[in-house]
């Protein structure tokens, strides 16, 4: 046991100062990611805690084999497809051109071509790790910028494999290297077994172990899938992300894709931070002290080069501005598997270990700079992705004008105009425009917080706005606007919570409604059915959870946000007697501004309303009664 102990601790110092860093960096808004290099900067070359540094890089690798596997899971074979040409136009160009120019610029430096191809094309790839993660921290996986950004990381995982397939024939001292057809063919042979096993093996086995109702199984199962494939593809020289990514992609259509998921990402969590403390830990200080300022002026070089380069490239491909700006921010730095690359071209003699030292530095250093790049990328991009159109209103003006086309605002749009009353609608997004006329309506783009905009919508014509926006601040200040400006205008608002329902009416709108109130309403209503509750008694339950939240939100208009707590159920109603319900008294009609004796009288209304009002109870309304199965 006291041999073990050294091994504890080592794991305790490196939980613990991985969720110190990640915490304080998430907090103060630099990412995670960025607080787990920090963190194994500090225990491992700084603080000398953990001196295995490239142990923890090799359990962390799993980090990013589990990550591609989840990516694979969301991406289902069509969608594959559908990304053919950012992958193999994109990614493809980037590897072949960027990998070039590096090595041009490395051959400088050397008189070895060898070496000079191998650090060209090495750190022309970029972080899966590093890429993915700030994606998915951000929720920009799905975007266009993240979709070309995963084209070209893929395309870069499929490019390790040639690389690494060559490293013998540039090895000086290699003697007898050739073209092995047996490799090859066991290289896509073990490809076309996992596409098979994972086509007609996969979906029985996990029916077969779901059966067994135990969820240690299931997880074991699924550890047992991603590993393997995993494996599989490192035997055939792939990398094992790339195994782990095509069980996920034949795993997608899966009707067992969500517990899949579910089982894999505390695994794919803790590991994939476990990889960037990892490489924290593998930072050569003293190779960093002795070469710094080569390292300084190398890796910013390197980083605008890449950017640059991935620029061009995606705007030749068709990409917009903005598109290309942050996926050339966020790829600019050099990748993980640079460390492999470089590794083995020091086994086979191409170049120095103090050359390698010296890269590997470098590519650390461009992966601590990426959440940098990838604000300032974000910067950079601010207002050329706010794409704008022409702000043309001929024909404007109706009797109703609403602002706002998000989802909520095309329901309310469908109500308005099944009765055949004519809505002007405006929105910003130019996006969302270009899709709506798909459909056939009729949108005016322009800012709802722009007094001349309003007008020239036709406001003046207006007997009521719908201001249907969704975001708090842009509701506020459109509201803000048209009470001053246009004060007659009937305003009926979405608004985003109870606090914010508040303010509005406080801003005196003549009505507003919560969001996601009454589909939260219609929702509990129907699991009570579900539960075999009478659809009426469903019915009058909610009725009565609506009344009770309606003289609460009466009561905060008068005592504040906090008063009425007394009204929520808040725990399972306890059976009472069999009594009459009473009824509960209709709400209130709004308060008048600057009315003193009105709001003391309707204080007293409230309160005394408020101690009628009583917990709901199923006795209170009628005997419970099951639906018959």
């Amino acid at each position: 046991m006291e041999a073990s102990t050294p091994l504890f601790l080592e794991i305790l110092i490196l939980l613990g100062g991985g969720i110190v860093a990640a915490t304080l960096f998430k907090w103060i808004g630099l990412g995670t990611v960025l607080g787990y290099l920090a963190a194994g900067i500090v225990m491992g070359p700084v603080l000398r805690l953990v001196l295995d540094g490239e142990e923890v890089l090799h359990v962390g690798e799993l980090g990013v084999v589990f990550l591609l596997f989840i990516i694979g899971l969301e991406l289902k074979a069509g969608r594959l497809w559908a990304l053919r040409r950012q992958i193999f136009g994109v990614g493809l160009a980037q590897v072949l051109v960027t990998g070039l120019v590096l090595g041009a610029a490395a051959y400088a430096f050397m008189s070895a071509w060898q070496a000079a191809i191998v650090i060209g094309f090495g750190l022309a790839l970029s972080s899966t790790a590093f890429g993915l993660q700030l994606l998915e921290e951000a929720g920009e996986t799905n975007t266009r910028h993240g979709e070309t950004s995963f084209s070209v990381l893929l395309f870069q995982d499929l490019a390790v494999v040639p690389l690494l397939a060559v490293l013998p024939f540039l090895a000086p001292f290699a003697q007898g290297a050739g073209f092995d057809p047996v490799r090859v063919a066991m290289s896509i042979g073990a490809v076309v077994a996992l596409v098979l096993v994972g086509r007609y093996c996969l979906n029985p086995l996990f029916r077969i172990v779901a059966t067994s109702g135990a969820r240690e199984v299931m997880l074991g199962a699924a550890l047992l899938v991603v590993l393997g494939s995993a494996l599989l593809m490192a035997a055939a020289g792939f990398s094992m992300a790339m195994g782990a990514f095509i069980a996920g992609v034949l795993l997608a259509e899966s009707t067992y894709r969500h517990e899949l998921e579910a089982n894999i990402e505390p695994f794919r969590g803790l590991l994939l931070g476990l990889f960037f403390i990892g490489v924290g830990l593998s930072v050569d200080i003293a190779g960093i002290i002795e070469y710094w300022l080569a390292i300084l002026v190398a890796t910013p070089l390197l980083m605008i080069v890449k950017a640059a380069l991935l620029y061009g490239l995606a705007r030749a491909s068709g990409e917009s501005h903005a598109t290309a700006a942050r996926v050339s921010a966020l790829l600019a730095q050099a990748g993980e598997f640079g460390f492999v690359l470089f590794s083995a071209a020091t086994a086979v003699g191409i170049f120095s270990v103090e050359t390698a030292s010296l890269l590997i530095a470098i590519i650390t250093l461009s992966m601590a700079l990426t959440p940098l790049a990838t604000y300032l990328g974000q910067l950079a991009t601010r207002e050329s992705e706010a794409e704008t159109l022409e702000e043309n209103f001929d024909g404007a003006g109706s009797e109703v004008l609403m602002i706002g086309f998000s989802r909520f605002g095309q329901i309310v749009a469908q109500v308005l105009l099944s009765s055949g009353i004519d809505v002007t609608i405006l929105d910003s997004s130019a996006e969302r425009i270009r899709n709506a006329t798909l459909f056939g309506f009729r949108i005016y783009f322009g800012s709802g917080m722009r007094k001349e905009v309003l007008e020239a919508a036709g406001i003046r014509k207006a007997r009521l706005v719908a201001v249907c926006t969704n975001k708090r601040e842009t509701t506020d200040r459109i509201v803000d606007l048209i009470r001053s400006e246009f004060p007659n205008v009937s305003l009926y608002v979405r608004s985003y919570d109870r606090a914010h329902a508040l303010s509005l009416r406080a801003r005196g709108v003549d009505f507003e409604i919560r969001e996601t109130v009454e589909s939260a309403l219609v929702f509990g209503g129907e699991t009570l059915t579900g539960l075999g509750i009478d659809d009426s008694l469903a019915e009058r339950i909610v009725e009565d959870v609506r009344a009770r939240d309606i003289e609460r939100l009466k009561l905060q208009e008068v005592e504040g946000l906090y008063a009425g707590n007394d009204m929520m159920t808040t725990r399972p109603v306890t059976p009472e007697p069999l009594i009459k319900p009473r009824q509960i008294a209709s709400p209130a009609k709004p308060l008048p501004d600057n009315d003193e004796p009105r709001q003391s009288e309707e204080m007293g209304n409230l309160s005394r309303r408020r101690r009628r009002v009583r917990r709901f109870s199923l006795k209170h309304l009628t005997d419970y009664k099951p639906r018959p199965d």
